[in-house]
């Protein structure tokens, strides 16, 4: 009873306003710092002209049209909406209680199913979407983590909008390493095999009615699609040794690959950059957490962009509920020697581009959506705060299930002067 009345309080509090934002029409954000994280740089003075959901003009002096809502920035930072990381949300509601769970197979019988989508469960109208957009952020990659295969399915860009379907291309999550030896016969070297096996099929070297096939018929047609670079594979690995295989095998059956975490990523830079691969690291990995991490540096993302590759930011354990951190990760890479450009790129246009979706999202542009955040200060300074997001140009609520707690907890009042909470 505790967690359902918890969860309809949250959902009356947010969901309803976040999944029906206002048309926000023409918008005028005039006099501001315009990080465009694109071509133009930073725009120091400018106005940005937003119709129809796009941004039509960027630039100083611009005139407001008939009707339009004018937003005074005062010379703040405007940036576009920021990339939340590899998560969960809208398939995770409560971490602890399975039937709200919904990013993992766990089938018995024939577990690899690269075929399984956890974008069809997405829940558009989850509390933890208004929780993640109050603090500035617009659009995530949802995961699908590892059950019984180190295979474990694909994900894909939402907008943290509220609206239901993903937007641009599906990406395959594939786990290599000590952390997935479990699931591939307590061995990395068995990873390599199984992997070579399911190329295998999916190139129609093996036959479909194999007694040892690893792939349905619909696996078969999507992992063929990633063969065909109709997709990125993103790949959760730490430890140098895999990395360096994980490029071979890439360039051998020439994939689009991204990595997850990347530990020791910054001992392969100018291999990784080298083939364009980008690391989503995690910029508050110090220390080793097992031993596929020793190599583990606050530096990795300093040292992975002065080799040239492309970094972005996503963070390790409960990143769905606790979203907001990435900009903690990116301000910490810019403290240990990431240029700050970089890092606001890396929550912006670096994800974007690596996930197909940079046509829309990802930098303040001409002809892209208007997704925007007006902040307080600095973004990568955890002190400063979303003074207002837009997406898609409409004015999102800047509340949302925690807001509403710390309100009616804090808020005091009425005769008995106790918080709203305690009194009836």
């Amino acid at each position: 009873m505790l967690l359902a009345s918890a969860l309809l309080f949250a959902a009356s509090a947010a969901g309803p306003a976040a999944a029906q934002p206002a048309d926000g029409g023409t918008l005028l954000i005039r006099n501001a710092t315009v990080h465009t994280a694109g071509p133009q740089g930073t725009l120091a003075a400018a106005d940005v002209l937003v119709q129809g959901g796009l941004v039509r003009a960027v630039g100083p002096g611009l005139a407001a049209p008939a009707g339009a809502t004018v937003v005074e920035a005062e010379g703040r930072p405007l940036t576009p909406a920021l990339f939340g990381g590899i998560t969960d949300i809208g398939l995770e509601e409560v971490s602890g209680e399975a039937p709200t769970v919904d990013g993992e197979l766990k089938l018995e019988e024939q577990p690899v199913r690269p075929e399984f989508d956890v974008t069809l469960a997405y829940n558009p109208a989850s509390v933890l979407v208004p929780v993640a957009r109050v603090e500035g952020l617009g659009f995530t990659l949802l995961a699908a983590d590892n059950g019984h295969s180190f295979v474990a399915g694909q994900g894909g860009v939402v907008r943290l909008d509220g609206e239901a379907d993903p937007v641009g291309p599906r990406a395959l999550f594939v786990r290599l390493g000590a952390g997935a030896a479990d699931l591939s016969g307590k061995s990395r070297a068995a990873q390599w095999m199984l992997l070579e096996q399911m190329v295998a099929e999916a190139r129609g070297r093996v036959p479909a009615d194999s007694p040892h096939a690893l792939l349905t018929p619909a696996g078969r047609a999507v992992l063929a699609r990633y063969l065909a670079g109709q997709g990125r594979i993103v790949v959760k690995v730490d430890r140098a040794a895999d990395i360096r295989q994980l490029l071979r095998w890439a360039a051998r059956e020439k994939l689009k690959i991204a990595i997850a975490g990347g530990a020791e990523a910054w001992q392969l830079a100018p291999q990784l950059a080298q083939a364009r691969v980008p690391v989503f690291v995690d910029a508050l990995a110090d220390l080793p957490a097992n031993f596929d991490q020793i190599g583990a540096t606050l530096r990795n993302a300093a040292m992975l962009h002065a080799a040239g590759a492309e970094v972005s930011f996503s963070q390790s354990g409960d990143a769905s509920h606790n979203a907001r951190k990435i900009r903690q990760l990116a301000g910490n890479a810019v403290a240990h020697g990431l240029p700050w450009e970089a890092g606001l790129a890396g929550l912006t246009r670096i994800p974007a581009q690596a996930l197909g979706v940079d046509d829309r999202l990802g930098t303040i542009a001409v002809g892209r959506s208007a997704d925007l955040v007006l902040w307080s200060g600095d973004p990568l300074d955890v002190i400063n705060t979303a003074r207002q997001v837009w997406l898609g140009g409409r004015e999102m609520p800047m509340r949302s299930r925690q807001t509403e707690l710390r309100d009616r907890y804090l808020g005091g009042g009425g005769e008995s002067g106790l918080p709203p909470a305690y009194s009836r």
